[in-house]
């Protein structure tokens, strides 16, 4: 099936009103996370996408491929505010990646709050781009991490643990409208897809008894000096413009070479809807573009 082109208010009317009842802090999280699966099965999979279910450093994964020799890697974190969200969730975001970097894009099942909170889902992600350099014989520069939203904090809370505690650099990160401090309450009410209430919710379930102040928590609060390339893309119009800015303006600070573009019209991580709106696959499309860069840099000696 051919992608869509939905005008941006016609997609913002028939979205917002699945985000207040999928994403809702009165609903139970179980219920969340099977609302947004079920929701999934309209953002499609482009044709010619493989699709493994496999075990990476003991979690579920999948890893997607549309080449049969990719020659680099992305992990790939998804968001859901620590709570909710799956490889299920983000399948067609990722199977775009694959398509478009040439790369197999390796979704983690990290581990969810309240369940699971605070370091778990860290903890998981940093055993699987260990798992991925260890056993899969990758170079970490071999290995972008992206993610969106939570899973956009998750991706730079990995990468600042794995250049402390591991002296590994991953080759980019690619941060869709990162969540990079939850202890941040969001300046407004609500955007199309993110409310208040249901983000303090999150936070909340997200730390569980641990430390506001952990750095790994609110990576925004951490060390950033030795990051790799990072591309930052946000809305205008969402609750995370501002803490994006702020990440943007402290990498720049810290000497992180760094790329960031601010869309209008569209909404939180609009690039999920990438097969129904033409503004939000040329965004996941620069983003591809990026990280292809990053992994498999030009080599100038073929330039001439």
């Amino acid at each position: 099936m051919r992608d869509l082109n939905l005008p941006l208010p016609v997609a913002r009317a028939v979205l917002r009103p699945i985000f207040r009842a999928t994403l809702n802090q009165r609903a139970p999280w179980r219920m969340q996370r099977l609302l947004l699966e079920a929701g999934s099965a309209a953002q499609l999979v482009p044709a010619g996408t493989l699709i493994d279910h496999i075990q990476l450093a003991g979690r579920p994964a999948e890893r997607i491929t549309a080449t049969p020799a990719p020659e680099g890697v992305v992990l790939y974190l998804h968001g859901g505010g620590y709570t909710v969200g799956s490889p299920v969730t983000h399948r067609s975001l990722a199977a775009r990646l694959a398509h478009e970097t040439g790369c197999a894009v390796y979704v983690l099942d990290y581990r969810l709050a309240p369940e699971h909170p605070f370091p778990a889902a860290l903890d998981d992600a940093e055993a699987a781009f260990l798992e991925l350099v260890r056993s899969e014989g990758y170079r970490p520069e071999q290995i972008a991490i992206s993610g969106d939203s939570a899973g956009g904090g998750l991706s730079l809370a990995t990468a600042q643990r794995l250049v402390a505690r591991h002296g590994q650099t991953p080759a980019a990160l690619g941060l869709i409208a990162p969540w990079t401090d939850p202890n941040q309450p969001p300046e407004r009410d609500s955007d199309l897809v993110i409310t208040r209430g249901w983000s303090r919710a999150c936070a909340a379930a997200y730390l569980g008894g641990g430390d506001s102040s952990d750095p790994g928590y609110a990576p925004l609060t951490g060390e950033l000096v030795g990051l790799p390339p990072t591309y930052v893309q946000v809305d205008v119009d969402e609750l995370l413009h501002g803490q994006c800015r702020d990440l943007v303006a402290a990498l720049r600070t810290a000497g992180v070479p760094v790329r960031f573009t601010e869309s209008r019209g569209l909404w939180h991580v609009a690039q999920l809807q990438a097969a129904l709106v033409a503004p939000a696959a040329a965004a996941l499309s620069e983003l591809a573009a990026f990280l292809r860069e990053a992994i498999k840099p030009v080599d100038m000696s073929d330039i001439g």
